[in-house]
């Protein structure tokens, strides 16, 4: 059974988040978005992507964020979770399993994307989107080759 899916981004500014999401309707979840390191250019000024940790962001605010800027993800991690539901930190995949959280999204290196998706269709959609986009070195995560201990992008 696949777990989700791996592959490489360009290293370079772009909206990669709007682009690997399409599959994926983003207004409908709130979102747990790591403070870590991507940043936005506003007024041709490095900024901040999300300069903390967001705990709750809506659906509609992160689609406006990641569809209307360029950005330039460095080590990013996002999950979702259904509307109306409070997000949890999510830290390895037992805890992924065991919540309500139906996607996390992780990018490491700039380079390095890795999807957990619990519903089996989404996954095809995501897999299929990744070659549409023409990334690289795609690969089903299953229970065999999935060598990761928690779902952090540190």
């Amino acid at each position: 059974m696949a777990r989700g899916i791996s592959f490489e981004i360009p290293n370079e500014y772009g909206r990669f988040l709007e682009d690997i999401l399409k599959p994926f309707k983003v207004e409908d979840h709130n979102w747990w978005i790591g403070g870590e390191e991507s940043y936005i250019i506003l007024d041709g000024e490095l900024d901040a992507l999300f300069s903390e940790l967001i705990e709750c962001m809506d659906g509609e605010t992160l689609r406006k964020v990641i569809k209307n800027n360029d950005y330039y993800l460095i080590f990013q991690g996002l999950k979702a979770f259904p509307k109306g539901s409070q997000p949890i930190e999510i830290k390895t995949y037992n805890d992924f399993l065991r919540s309500n959280c139906e996607l996390a999204l992780l990018v490491v290196d700039s380079s390095y994307t890795t999807i957990y998706c619990k519903n089996a269709e989404l996954v095809e959609g995501m897999y299929s989107n990744a070659k549409k986009q023409a990334y690289t070195n795609i690969k089903y995560i299953t229970d065999e080759n999935d060598f990761r201990t928690s779902l952090s992008v540190w």
